[in-house]
């Protein structure tokens, strides 16, 4: 027994052996980080998919390419909205986003809503505020609000590359 811990101690103190065991490591950790791309790329294009699938269903009207306003990588902002409330009927608000997009927003009753840092309801949303939206996409191509911010007044909705056109 004793002779079986001794060459076992030998074997994990080699250096060839710490070696192979960080190689797996690193092979392990990027297995995971290839693994979460996936994940996040399926989660991003089933929301693309839901959300073109029930654009009639959400908005009444068929698209047509140029109202799609699908973004650089050609998939619409799955997981929030930033933008001007364009319809209230509780518990769904419609939010024209920074690319044109048309997105349904789902309120909950865990919905947190903030104007600057006072909480606020439901009942103080108008039409035309101007909100930033985080939640999380769901099967019928509409966003789970989580939290929404109203921004002050004069504080405008800043379009999409705008920092590409000032260059």
């Amino acid at each position: 027994m004793k002779k079986i811990y001794e060459d076992l101690k030998k074997v994990f103190e080699s250096k060839m052996t710490v070696r192979v065991l960080y190689g797996i490591g690193i092979v392990i950790v990027a297995l995971l980080i290839f693994s979460a791309g996936i994940t996040v790329g399926f989660r991003k294009a089933s929301f693309g998919r839901a959300w073109g699938e029930n654009y009639e269903r959400n908005f009444g009207m068929m698209p047509n390419r140029q109202m799609l306003g699908f973004g650089i990588d050609n998939f619409p902002n799955a997981h929030g909205a930033v933008g001007k409330i364009i319809k209230i009927t509780l518990p769904t608000l419609i939010v024209q986003d920074r690319d044109n997009t048309e997105k349904v927003v789902l309120i909950g009753s865990d919905t947190q809503i903030q104007k600057m840092r006072e909480n606020i309801t439901t009942n103080d949303l108008k039409v035309d505020d101007s909100i930033v939206v985080i939640g999380t996409p769901d099967a019928q191509g509409q966003i789970e609000a989580k939290f929404i911010r109203v921004m002050p007044l004069g504080m405008p909705v800043p379009p999409p590359m705008m920092g590409a056109l000032i260059k």
